[in-house]
């Protein structure tokens, strides 16, 4: 899955892409389906309306993994701003025996106060029980989620290099603390495309107070081919805006209308072949053209059973808003899509709308987990009844972390999953192979070998 990219050499993947715009693309299509090769004629299974065919070469169609693959499908729930890993899922027992004491002569080296003046040291505010067989400990927060505690691995060893919550974001998106890298999302649908020719092989869902922080370069496609970023849903309203044609316009018409804007869009791409942003716009309106079929019935939610609305918290005016995201996420992995990126926590106001609690952990918390627990063990409770659980790798995670683990290795581990080996995801750039994880990452022997 290398890639090389510049301006006069194309590999075959590149070609493809962008020779399927404009008249030359119609007749490689062509040629391509007489001998059964053309893109985008895979399935998501029989009578799907999904499951269209792109007109054209398909940049989303699948793509075998490098090995089998334990996961088909990731839904990441980032908790923007930072959730505190001693108050949620990581008891420090040593807090409470010190409370009120100072750090200096409890902490064994030297003490690193990256910013502000701490004062002595303070247990958690919440209480913590152990639960399911397993015996994990998890904060009182979570009444709905530790039910399902024997489902979830809990990395407690993971660290970031910036204690800034804009570069944290950023790296756990992207693998790197500067900008211009590709996200997560984008490595994986580069890497193995989308089953749903109909929807977007990549979705992203913000919370309604404002997107995170970073804003859209968390689900940028970097230096990779522009169709790759995240497809952004809203959320509020309709996720989807303008998916009904102009009245009057036929399909016919709106199908020779986009036949002669490609056709047009070829000229362009002629004279300017390194234009990945034409190529990605190009691809957009076919997708949009086929999502017209089908993307209403992905996104409406009437067609959910009461229970299973109450299930994620949409009966609840707390619970309502992610809890509706989380429903859309099973609808949308359910019908093929790739990766599903749901930010909880927006930038209204950092210290209240966000995980972000410098002032009153107490409070933050509370009102953060209360929003999103009863979604969280919804979607895992429903996924596990649908037999999705076992296609899907459901991520909760969160900006930050301050032990052995890296970044690196995380992402290498969930490449890994989805039976891809992270050192072979490449794309060439700048005269050199670039990945994900750079030049590192460990598999977690963990979660990589069970």
């Amino acid at each position: 899955m290398s890639h090389r990219c510049s301006r006069n050499f194309w590999d075959r993947r590149e070609f493809l892409f962008r020779s399927g715009g404009g008249i030359s693309g119609l007749a490689l299509a062509y040629l391509l389906d007489r001998h059964g090769l053309l893109f985008g004629e895979e399935t998501a299974g029989a009578g799907d309306p999904c499951a269209a065919a792109a007109v054209g070469v398909n940049p989303y169609a699948p793509k075998p993994p490098h090995f089998k693959p334990r996961a088909t499908a990731v839904i990441s729930l980032f908790m923007g701003g930072g959730w505190s890993q001693v108050d949620t899922f990581d008891p420090k027992p040593a807090l409470a025996k010190y409370a009120g004491e100072p750090i200096d002569g409890k902490v064994q080296g030297d003490v690193i106060v990256r910013q502000g003046f701490p004062g002595p040291l303070m247990p958690s505010p919440f209480a913590f029980k152990k639960c399911g067989q397993s015996g994990v400990e998890i904060a009182e927060l979570f009444p709905h989620l530790s039910a399902h505690v024997d489902q979830i691995a809990f990395l407690r060893s993971v660290y970031g290099r910036s204690n800034d919550h804009v570069q944290g974001t950023y790296e756990m998106q992207t693998g790197q603390i500067n900008l211009g890298f590709p996200s997560v999302g984008s490595w994986v649908t580069y890497g193995l495309g989308s089953v749903a020719s109909s929807l977007p092989a990549y979705v992203v869902m913000t919370d309604a107070r404002g997107g995170p922080l970073g804003g859209p370069n968390d689900w940028s496609a970097g230096f990779l081919p522009a169709a790759y970023q995240g497809t952004m849903f809203r959320s509020t309203g309709d996720p989807i805006v303008d998916l009904k044609p102009p009245a009057g316009l036929t399909p016919d018409d709106q199908r020779a209308r986009l036949d002669t804007l490609a056709k047009l869009n070829e000229l362009d791409m002629q004279k300017f072949p390194g234009n990945t942003e034409l190529a990605a716009r190009i691809s957009s309106y076919e997708l949009a053209y086929r999502m017209q079929g089908c993307a209403p019935g992905a996104v409406d939610l009437a067609s959910e059973s009461e229970a299973t609305r109450k299930l994620y918290g949409l009966d609840e005016k707390v619970t309502e808003p992610f809890g509706r995201q989380c429903l859309m996420a099973r609808r949308l992995v359910e019908r093929g899509v790739r990766f599903v990126q749901i930010f909880a926590g927006g930038v209204g106001n950092q210290n209240t709308d966000t995980w972000d609690a410098h002032d009153d952990i107490k409070t933050n918390h509370t009102q953060h987990a209360a929003e999103t627990d009863r979604p969280m063990a919804g979607l895992l409770a429903d996924l596990v009844a649908r037999g999705l659980l076992d296609t899907t790798l459901v991520v909760m995670h969160s900006e930050f972390g301050r032990m052995p683990i890296s970044y690196h290795d995380l992402h290498a581990t969930m490449l890994h999953l989805l039976g891809m080996d992270h050192t072979k995801l490449t794309y060439r750039f700048n005269g050199r192979d670039m990945r994900l994880t750079d030049v590192y990452g460990t598999l977690i022997p963990q979660i990589a070998n069970t």
